[in-house]
C-alpha cells in the first residue's frame, strides 16, 4: 500500500507562515498543491496501483482527483482515513454538498455531517486499527493507493511526510518514505 499527503492547501501555506491556525475551513488546493499532486501521480504510474482511497476533505479529494486521474482509476471515499480532527481546516464540506461537486463518486455512505468535532491521540490510533484492520485481508492491498493526511499518515505509520510525499506501508511498525529522488 502506498499512501500520499494530499498536496499543499491554503491552510499550509498560512500555517507553515505563522504557526496559527488561519481559520480556513475545509480548504483546497494551491497551485503548488495541484503541482505536487501531479508528481506524485508521475511517480505512481511505475507502482502499479489498482485502488485509490480517499479521505472525504476537499483537498484530498482534489489530490485524488488528479492522482486517479492521471491513472485512469475510480476513487474510493474512505472516511477512516480523514484527518486528525485539530484545526479549523478540519470541519469537512457535508457529504451532499460532495456529491455534487464529484458526481460521479459515491459519497452515499457518509452521513451528511461526517468529520468528528474532536479526536483525542488514543481515538486517532484507534481509527488507524480499524482502517488497518479493514484492508489487511484485501487482496488488492500492496496495489492500493491511500490518499490521506498528515495526521493519519504519522499514527499509521509513524513518519511526518510533507505535501505529496509517499509512503509504501506493508504493516504496523513497516513504512518507509519512497526514494527522495522520486517525491522530489
Amino acid at each position: 500500500m502506498i499512501l500520499v499527503r494530499h498536496g499543499q492547501s491554503e491552510f499550509n501555506v498560512h500555517y507553515a507562515k505563522t504557526r496559527i491556525d488561519p481559520g480556513i475551513v475545509d480548504p483546497v488546493l494551491t497551485e503548488e498543491g495541484r503541482l505536487q499532486a501531479q508528481a506524485a501521480a508521475e511517480i505512481l504510474r511505475a507502482h502499479e496501483i489498482e485502488r485509490v482511497l480517499a479521505s472525504p476533505f476537499t483537498r484530498t479529494l482534489q489530490t485524488a482527483e488528479i492522482i486517479a486521474g492521471a491513472l485512469k482509476l475510480p476513487v474510493e471515499i474512505e472516511p477512516l482515513v480523514h484527518e486528525h480532527a485539530a484545526f479549523i481546516c478540519d470541519i469537512g464540506t457535508p457529504a451532499g454538498d460532495l456529491a455534487k461537486r464529484w458526481p460521479d463518486w459515491r459519497f452515499d455512505h457518509l452521513p451528511d455531517r461526517w468529520w468528528p468535532e474532536s479526536e483525542k491521540e488514543e481515538q486517532l490510533q484507534a481509527r488507524c486499527q480499524r482502517f488497518w484492520d479493514l484492508v489487511e485481508t484485501h487482496t488488492a492491498r500492496p496495489r492500493t493507493l491511500v490518499v490521506t493526511h498528515w495526521g493519519f499518515i504519522r499514527a499509521l505509520t509513524g513518519l511526518r511526510v510533507g505535501n505529496g510525499h509517499l509512503v509504501r506501508f506493508t504493516a504496523p511498525g513497516a513504512a518507509e518514505l519512497l526514494h527522495p529522488r522520486e517525491t522530489a
